[in-house]
């Protein structure tokens, strides 16, 4: 089990110690999309959903997500954030979210900023089912970090 940062020598998992690494400044972005139909896609726009402000909702949903990634995902970090933005655009077929989250600290905020992007696009889903079941949330993936050991790392493409 060499080489396996969240595994011990038994295989085990573990939660890595990072009370020795250096406290950098740290930045993650990742984004997904949530495909619908134009008639939902045009009620969220307009503010005309079942449930009300769809996207200031999930939002805010996004951002208390990344707040709780070390509460959500066993071995990650419980981590306080200096900063967590979620923010939204819409195209041509549904929404497209971007999550930051940042902080100075030991360990980095990928997670954090994944976490943010799954649960907004969850809750525009939630906020609009009733127009539409058929929603697809697609792509959620790490776009960008910058800090720690590894540095700035970028998808290809993004």
């Amino acid at each position: 089990m060499n080489g396996l940062t969240h595994i011990d020598a038994a295989g085990t998992a573990r939660m890595v110690d990072v009370g020795g690494k250096a406290e950098t400044q740290r930045v993650a972005i990742a984004r997904g999309t949530i495909r619908m139909k134009d008639t939902t896609l045009a009620a969220i726009r307009t503010g005309d959903a079942p449930k009300g402000d769809v996207l200031g909702t999930a939002r805010l949903a996004g951002i208390l997500a990344a707040k709780k990634t070390g509460d959500l995902i066993p071995l990650c970090h419980p981590l306080a954030l200096d900063a967590a933005n979620v923010e939204f655009a819409f195209t041509n077929i549904g929404v497209e979210c971007t999550a930051t989250a940042s902080l100075t600290g030991r360990t980095g905020v990928e997670m954090e900023a994944l976490t943010a992007v799954s649960v907004a696009l969850l809750t525009v889903y939630d906020m609009a089912k009733a127009l539409d079941k058929g929603m697809v949330i697609e792509g959620v993936r790490l776009i960008e970090k910058r800090g720690g050991k590894s540095g700035t790392w970028r998808a290809e493409g993004a």
